[in-house]
Formats: C-alpha cells, sequence, structure tokens
C-alpha cells in the first residue's frame, strides 16, 4: 500500500465496510458547500458564523465513521455483516445523518440547534440529538466487544489492544464529557481558531473532543509500539492510555471551572 496516495487507503475502507466508508466521505463531501455558505452567509449566532456548527459536525462525524469502517476490517469478513457489526454501522449513520440534517437545517434558519429552548419542539429535537450521540459512541465498545470475541486472528498484539483501549476510552470519556456538555453551554464569542474552544475555563469542548478522539489517539500510539517486543508494547500502551484519561480529566476539571448550568427553566 502506498503511503502517499489515498486510493488504496479508500481501496481498503471501502473493503471493510463500504457504507460507513461512503457514508464518511459523503460528511466530508458537504463541506464544500458548508464553507461556502459560511464565505457568503454574514449571520452570527452568538458570535460566531451560524455554519461553524454544521462544518465542525461534518468533519468530525465523517472521520468517526471512517475510522469505525477501518476497524471494522479486524473482524473477518463474515463477522462483518452479523446483526451486531450490522448494528455498528447503522448507529452511526443513521444518527449522525440526522444530527447533520438537523444542524445544517438550524443553521440555514439562522437558529441555534444546541441549547435551544426556544419552544418544546426545539427542547424535544435536543434532547434527540443527546440520545444520538450517546448511541453513536456506545457503538463503539459494541465494536470492541465484536474484535474481542471474533477478531481476525493474523492482527498484531499492539495494534488489536490499541484499538480495543481506542473504543473503550471513546464511550468513557467521550459520553462523560458530553453528557456534562449537554447542559452547560460553553461561553459565547470567537476562542481558538476553528475550534472556538475557551481554554480560561467554563467550556467543556476540548475534554469531550479528547474523549471523542481517544478512537484515533490511541490506536495511533499503538501503531508507535507495534514493532516492540509484546510485553513491552502493552505496558506502554496501558500508560499511554492511563495518561491520555489524565490529560482528559484535567481538562474536564478545567472546563468545569466556571461553567454555568444551561436548562431550559432558564432559557428565558
Amino acid at each position: 500500500m502506498t503511503l502517499l496516495s489515498p486510493r488504496p487507503w479508500l481501496a481498503e475502507s471501502l473493503a471493510r465496510d463500504r457504507t460507513l466508508t461512503l457514508f464518511g466521505l459523503l460528511m466530508w463531501a458537504a463541506l464544500l458547500p458548508a464553507a461556502l455558505a459560511w464565505g457568503l452567509d454574514g449571520r452570527e449566532l452568538r458570535g460566531l458564523s451560524v455554519w461553524l456548527k454544521p462544518i465542525k459536525f461534518m468533519a468530525s462525524i465523517g472521520l468517526f465513521a471512517l475510522t469505525t469502517a477501518w476497524f471494522i476490517g479486524l473482524l473477518p469478513p463474515a463477522a462483518r455483516e452479523r446483526r451486531a457489526a450490522r448494528s455498528v454501522v447503522w448507529l452511526i449513520v443513521g444518527f449522525g445523518g440526522a444530527e447533520i440534517a438537523y444542524i445544517t437545517l438550524q443553521a440555514a434558519l439562522g437558529q441555534a440547534s444546541h441549547y435551544n429552548f426556544s419552544s418544546p419542539m426545539h427542547i424535544a429535537l435536543y434532547s434527540a440529538m443527546g440520545f444520538g450521540a450517546l448511541a453513536m459512541t456506545a457503538s463503539q465498545p459494541l465494536l470492541a466487544w465484536l474484535i474481542l470475541r471474533h477478531g481476525r486472528t493474523d492482527v498484531a498484539p499492539a495494534w488489536r489492544l490499541a484499538v480495543l483501549l481506542g473504543l473503550v476510552l471513546t464511550f468513557v470519556l467521550g459520553a462523560g464529557a458530553g453528557g456534562l456538555l449537554g447542559s452547560m453551554q460553553p461561553p459565547a464569542g470567537a476562542g481558538l481558531p476553528l475550534v472556538g474552544w475557551h481554554l480560561g475555563g467554563g467550556d467543556l469542548r476540548p475534554a469531550h473532543f479528547l474523549g471523542l478522539h481517544a478512537q484515533q489517539f490511541l490506536p495511533l500510539a499503538g501503531l508507535a509500539v507495534v514493532a516492540w517486543p509484546a510485553r513491552r508494547a502493552r505496558w506502554a500502551l496501558v500508560l499511554f492510555a492511563v495518561f491520555y484519561a489524565a490529560a482528559w480529566a484535567w481538562a474536564l476539571q478545567r472546563g468545569l471551572h466556571g461553567a454555568v448550568l444551561t436548562v431550559p427553566d432558564a432559557a428565558g
């Protein structure tokens, strides 16, 4: 496989799971019209372009889908077609697609999708998005369990362990921060470029980011040690996971400092 060419990687991803790969690519393809809308539409919500949130979610859900497609390849071909594996796929496609559709619609209307308590309908849809996000992250430990039970035997132990740790931490850390973030709206206005984070406190998005992207960071650490002796690689990955969780806990503590509880009764 030529590292500099995307074509072999795309072909391999399609072979591992065609549905998730196409869905992830669709999310990334949608970035172009969303970026054009960002450049042409001057409307803002809380000091930021109405199109920034769809762009961030398209990029994130696309990466989430493509990474999951790659890890489904750790199952034998027959196991990929079983009901449990297809559940992983359709949890992401169904809830991810619905979330992007709603966020994009609200952006086009110039209205908030998150923390929008202006009507019972918006409250219900915001709650539904929270449930969908939880379902998508819950797909990851389900996939970890399938790999643990039915995974291919030709996979390097360090790579397998790194993927398992990443999938489990994605749910534990991602859902942990996400559950708190759902009721604590970040500060308004521009923060860091592109992501918009505020690092001075009151913003749980950095912790949420670390939680969700354990899906990528732990396997990348696995690639770095895959050629090491098995025992050394295993301990290195466990230590990396501990330090990663500690970094998430620090970011969570920083985010909780000064965070404001946002609930329907306080929305006005």
